[in-house]
């Protein structure tokens, strides 16, 4: 039939998600937000962790998600988190953050701690606990929030650049570790993202924070993040997108940003 849809005598197809668990952690605000609200919208069975429980549970009742507090950093809150779920089929752990712009020779080691605590060993400690579930679902998904901040390295970002390399190597040594088991191992690493905490939790000034975007006509929003995170888990399962940077078009490098003047 030419120019006229074709629709099966069986109803219309099931939403690429339906029946699959997807667990999104630092989901109470920006890229963990916009990203399960895109999950639950394309039929996954959506559970939301975060220490925020209020924003958690405000979300999760909009887009019909189950909410669950989460604190990475605290070991019993992880095996808690970990004990309330029957089936894990996707993990996407977001939660992260940065927390300081300082040089190296002012670096306030505290800050790294809790740049690495929470982005790291945090990560660590929840895909443990929940990949033997990735593992039993016969198709599972583990995808991490990266960064191009784990690619190349810049001045005033030495505790989240490291960080966020350890990330991407977690994440490139679990691809090879699991190649072998029925789990795909993806990793999206976004440049410039606008969103409403990120910046601000950094340098603790809003007007400092709103200065890293002046000029860009159009940085990247959470929910550009989101629909490639979508698109990355909703490939045939035998496709795995290792790696996907994603950068706004006026970004061509870390360094490299067109600003327009005012």
């Amino acid at each position: 039939m030419t120019g006229v849809a074709e629709i099966s005598s069986s109803g219309p197809r099931p939403l690429p998600g339906t029946g699959r668990t997807a667990v999104v952690t630092g989901a109470s605000s920006g890229i963990g937000a916009a990203t399960a609200a895109r999950l639950a919208a394309e039929g996954f069975d959506v559970v939301v962790g975060a220490r925020r429980l209020d924003r958690l549970t405000a979300l999760a009742e909009r887009i019909g998600a189950r909410a669950l507090p989460l604190d990475l950093t605290d070991p019993a809150s992880v095996e808690a988190f970990a004990a309330a779920l029957d089936r894990v089929d996707v993990l996407v752990n977001n939660a992260g953050g940065a927390f300081d712009a300082a040089p190296v020779a002012e670096a306030d080691l505290d800050s790294w701690a809790r740049t690495y605590e929470v982005n790291v060993l945090g990560t660590v400690r929840l895909t443990k606990a929940l990949l033997p579930k990735l593992v039993a679902s016969g198709a599972g998904d583990l995808l991490f929030m990266g960064s191009t901040a784990g690619l190349v390295s810049y001045e005033g970002g030495a505790s989240y650049t490291a960080a966020k390399h350890a990330v991407h190597t977690l994440a490139e040594t679990l691809r090879l570790e699991l190649y072998d088991q029925p789990v795909r191992v993806v990793e999206i690493a976004p440049g410039m993202v606008k969103t409403e905490e990120f910046t601000l939790n950094r340098v603790g000034d809003r007007e400092r924070a709103e200065s890293v975007y002046r000029g860009v006509r159009r940085p990247l929003v959470a929910e550009d993040v989101a629909d490639c995170v979508a698109w990355a888990l909703t490939r045939p399962h035998h496709v795995n997108v290792d790696l996907l940077v994603v950068r706004p078009r006026a970004q061509a490098a870390q360094h490299k940003v067109h600003r327009e003047s005012d």
